[in-house]
Order: C-alpha cells, then sequence, then structure tokens
C-alpha cells in the first residue's frame, strides 16, 4: 500500500480520533477503522457476486474475532482497578 500514498488515502480515509487520548485507545480506533473498510470492501465484493454469501460471512467473523482480539489485548474497556476475575473463597 505504500506505493501510492494518494491513492492509499482515498481508498482507506482515515478519520480523526476526537477521544481522551490514550496510545491504546488511538491503536483500537484506527483498527476499528480498517475493520469497518474491510467489512464495506467484503459486502461489496458480495453484492456484486464477486464472492459468496457464506464466504462473505466467515471473511467477516474472523475480521471480528481479530478486532474482539485486538480490543482484549489492548484492554479497552477494562477497568483497571477490577481484578479479571473474582477472587476465590
Amino acid at each position: 500500500m505504500a506505493d501510492n500514498p494518494e491513492k492509499d488515502a482515498f481508498l482507506y480515509p482515515k478519520g480523526k480520533y476526537y477521544g481522551d487520548f490514550k496510545p491504546e485507545k488511538l491503536v483500537f480506533n484506527a483498527n476499528l477503522q480498517e475493520f469497518a473498510q474491510k467489512v464495506s470492501v467484503i459486502c461489496n465484493l458480495e453484492t456484486a457476486g464477486k464472492i459468496e454469501t457464506m464466504e462473505a460471512y466467515e471473511r467477516i467473523k474472523r475480521l471480528w474475532k481479530s478486532l474482539k482480539e485486538s480490543k482484549k489485548e489492548l484492554g479497552i474497556g477494562q477497568d483497571p482497578f477490577k481484578p479479571d476475575e473474582p477472587p476465590h473463597s
């Protein structure tokens, strides 16, 4: 994609991030925008009959799992003061 930056900027636009700045939130925002772009392309391919419906579904499912994993790895939505598992009694 680095061959033609203008073309890439046109095909894969990035919106500005307006949330409270934390590096992990900025990274997740970029991941979320990339997810949305890829889902859009997959939907367009399926609508045009270039890929089968189930293939589109499976591709989007894999993208969703990848996005969920990045959210988990980045700690988005987690309370840093709350333990992951309840203490055992």
